[in-house]
């Protein structure tokens, strides 16, 4: 189960994303990204307390990050060491800003 809260101010909009972000919780976070992402330069994805991404996961991550690569960008924040190992494992953390 995935919740988030969305704050968008400015050009930037800031999901905080916790629980798991899997097959089940993937659509509905790329549905609402979706609809945020034209109207921002930048997206900020906080992921202190997300303890899981799949591979559905991973799919929203890529497609967000190559949205807003021709704008002001995407990165990742507050990224759990278990988080950073699926990022590490499947070679996402030399493509995604992480901070």
């Amino acid at each position: 189960m995935l919740s988030f809260a969305k704050t968008v101010t400015d050009d930037t909009a800031c999901y905080a994303l916790s629980g798991h972000l899997d097959t089940v919780s993937a659509p509905e976070l790329d549905d609402d990204l979706q609809k945020v992402m034209p109207e921002v330069s930048h997206l900020v994805l906080d992921l202190a307390d997300t303890d899981y991404i799949s591979s559905a996961g991973l799919r929203v991550l890529l497609r967000c990050h190559k949205l807003m690569a021709g704008k002001g960008g995407m990165k990742l924040i507050h990224v759990s060491p278990m988080i950073m190992g699926i990022l590490d494992m499947t070679g996402f953390s030399d493509l995604l800003t992480i901070e």
